[in-house]
């Protein structure tokens, strides 16, 4: 039986007397007021994070922190009043007006899905999985239990998280001839409905199950109904009728034989083809497999699968198992091509937290990561990260605080138990979490690189204290880790800073944003001057693409000025000095770094847990970040004027692909219009 159960009742039983809400007074300072938003903060946060009212309205931005900060003391409240600890009222209200205040300065934000999430009913009724970034699933069971991993994929990817997965299962079971049981299988209208049929399916392959000979889809809402839980619009039933037929597809011709590791990567690469179809929040994989394995290095080449490429190869992210010692040249070559596969030590995530430090052997369980390789996680485990901001903070005394808060966010996500048994076994011993830093570069340049190391050093020292002092309070393990470096997405919109330790595109640029064609942001930003267009990977016409003109601040120079080799030693200070998790940086590389690759390889095998790498020549129309000239920036900046955002806008879940470097990797079916 897997660790995946229907959620018949709640998970969190929260009492009135459990509730925390934040002072009226306080609260009144913000209302009718902005935050200080980036360039397309206000825009990004509206189409993403704004959750509608009950009025027909949608949240403001103190609206959104209200409802995350009350949820985070309520979870606080509601573990403390349950195990009967000490619990004041008074310190909590202070404690949570800080943290508001911190969040709405953008010192920090929880994740996106935080933002989203945070402080609904959903998480009382399904747990925590929501709140969770990233997971990680291993195939080395799955001669005990076939489908395990494929459906907890399936499962939190449908929540938005970002899972991994591995080919350590290949060879270990033989494909079994289905049977085919003469019933109608009704499918239930609900994300564990989902899950359920691809279990069923992917059993019957293993000969522990039986394929249903009619399956009734008629349950399952239409396309474009609302989704009131978790909020966004159905897909119908369309994506999930192709996904059956596409583990047939997979499977059909192994049988009698044994799984191999294309399989396994095709499976995982399906079933996120069907949860990105199902119009669910923007989620990503990535799958591990072993150097020498050929077939595994061949899954993204072009001359020999590109029809796989088009069809559902580009839902994953592929790295391989790298060894210490190893000789890099094969995997190598193919980087320098394509700048995949990227590479996992995972040798050095197990006895290591920070590579400066000494072995502490506390990962040996590890067994991948998430999907832009910034945890390193156990078979199941979940983790949630949360974003600082140290380009934006004039002081270390002004970042400790933040920490502190960020810190605080984070412990409390892990306080709630998930729906999966499995997951929690893991998640509730180890209680791994991830303050990670956006805007790194930036801060390079406001403070100094010696400065901002200094903090970092200093910032990890002062965590390590303040874990001590929270869990013995809340009377739960230590966290294993609470570092590390994430590439970030669209929260770091939110402020306007860098992605993770990544470097600006450019001084000046478009950045685009993609919003349904039939939102009303759409004629607001038109009627505001911007340059909007159809999506030309959107071949139905419901999305159009948004141009918004951007000057970078604390500019020092783009990635197409920075060496290889700076890359990555910036990569292996930040996994020195402050993340004993990981550091995820997508290193871009000159055609002529190329040949440099697998030496650079060698030289940073002991220093990093993680890398992988990007060819600077990877521009596609209508990118996330498209460079411009000065003299083009002044002309669009002045063709447009301030865009009015209090109109109501539906929560628009359009992003089909990660908008970062470590996800610039691209659909290789939508490279071209």
């Amino acid at each position: 039986m897997s660790g995946i159960e229907l959620a018949q009742t709640k998970i969190m039983d929260i009492r009135p007397d459990h509730r925390f809400s934040l002072d009226a007074a306080f609260l009144s300072q913000f209302v009718g007021r902005q935050p200080e938003f980036g360039p397309v903060g206000e825009i990004t946060y509206r189409r993403t994070y704004a959750r509608p009212l009950p009025d027909g309205g949608s949240e403001d931005y103190w609206q959104t922190l209200e409802r995350v900060v009350n949820g985070v003391y309520t979870v606080q409240k509601w573990h403390c009043r349950t195990h009967n600890l000490p619990w004041r009222d008074g310190k909590a209200q202070r404690s949570a007006q800080s943290m508001f205040k911190l969040m709405w300065d953008f010192k920090f934000t929880p994740p996106g899905r935080g933002l989203w999430i945070m402080g609904t009913s959903y998480i009382e009724t399904h747990g925590a999985g929501a709140l969770n970034n990233c997971g990680f699933a291993t195939t080395a069971n799955i001669d005990e239990d076939f489908s395990s991993p494929f459906t907890f994929l399936m499962d939190f990817s449908m929540l938005g998280v970002g899972v991994g997965g591995d080919c350590r299962g290949a060879g270990k079971v033989i494909i079994q001839h289905p049977r085919i049981s003469n019933e109608t299988y009704v499918v239930s209208d609900d994300r564990e409905g989902w899950v359920a049929l691809a279990r069923r399916i992917l059993e019957a392959y293993a000969g522990k199950d039986t394929i249903p000979a009619h399956i009734d889809y008629s349950l399952v809402r239409p396309y474009g109904a609302p989704i009131k839980g978790f909020g966004g619009t159905a897909a119908g039933p369309e994506p999930l009728r192709r996904l059956v037929a596409e583990i047939q597809r997979i499977l059909n011709p192994l049988i009698t034989k044994p799984i191999t590791s294309e399989a396994i990567v095709d499976l995982f690469d399906v079933i996120g083809v069907c949860v990105v179809a199902g119009n669910v929040r923007r989620s990503a994989i990535i799958m591990f497999g072993d150097p020498e394995d050929s077939h595994f290095l061949d899954l993204k080449n072009p001359a020999v699968s590109q029809a796989e490429m088009m069809s559902h190869r580009w839902a994953s992210n592929n790295s391989v198992l790298s060894r210490v010692g190893m000789d890099y040249k094969a995997p190598a070559h193919i980087t320098a091509r394509s700048g995949e596969p990227g590479y996992l030590w995972l040798e050095n995530a197990r006895h290591y937290g920070r590579m400066g430090d000494t072995p502490d052997h506390r990962d040996l369980k590890a067994m991948g990561t998430n999907p832009c390789s910034e945890q390193v996680l156990e078979d199941k485990e979940l983790c949630c990260l949360v974003e600082t901001f140290p380009s934006r903070h004039a002081t270390y005394e002004e970042f400790q605080l933040t920490l502190k808060f960020a810190y605080l966010y984070a412990k409390t996500v892990t306080l709630v138990p998930t729906h999966n048994a499995d997951t929690n076994a893991v998640l509730l011993r180890n209680r791994r979490i991830g303050l990670s830093q956006s805007g790194i570069v930036q801060s390079f340049a406001r403070h100094g690189r010696r400065k901002h190391l200094e903090w970092s050093a200093k910032g990890y020292s002062y965590l390590t204290d303040l874990d001590k002092i929270y869990s013995d309070w809340l009377c739960v393990p230590r966290s294993k880790r609470r570092t590390s470096v994430k590439p970030s997405g669209t929260v770091s919109l939110l402020p306007g800073v860098t992605p993770g330790i990544h470097y600006e595109h450019s001084q000046y640029y478009y950045r685009t944003i993609r919003v349904a064609a039939n939102s009303p942001l759409v004629a607001l930003h038109a009627a505001c001057g911007y340059r909007i267009e159809d999506d030309l990977y959107d071949k139905t016409g419901g999305t159009k693409v948004i141009y918004f003109p951007v000057k970078a601040e604390w500019f020092d120079r783009s990635k197409r000025d920075v060496t290889m080799w700076e890359q990555l030693e910036n990569a292996a200070q930040m996994q020195a000095i402050w993340a004993d998790n990981s550091v995820s940086c997508t290193v871009t590389f000159k055609p002529e770094e190329a040949k440099d690759i697998a030496r650079a390889l060698e030289l940073y095998e002991s220093r990093l847990k993680s890398i992988s790498f990007l060819p600077l020549d990877h521009e596609y129309p209508q990118a996330p970040y498209i460079e411009i000239t000065e003299e083009e920036y002044l002309r669009a900046a002045a063709q447009v004027s301030v865009v009015d955002y209090s109109v109501p806008v539906q929560n628009e879940q359009v992003e089909r692909f990660c908008s970062n470097d470590v996800c610039e990797i691209k659909n290789p079916a939508v490279a071209a219009p």
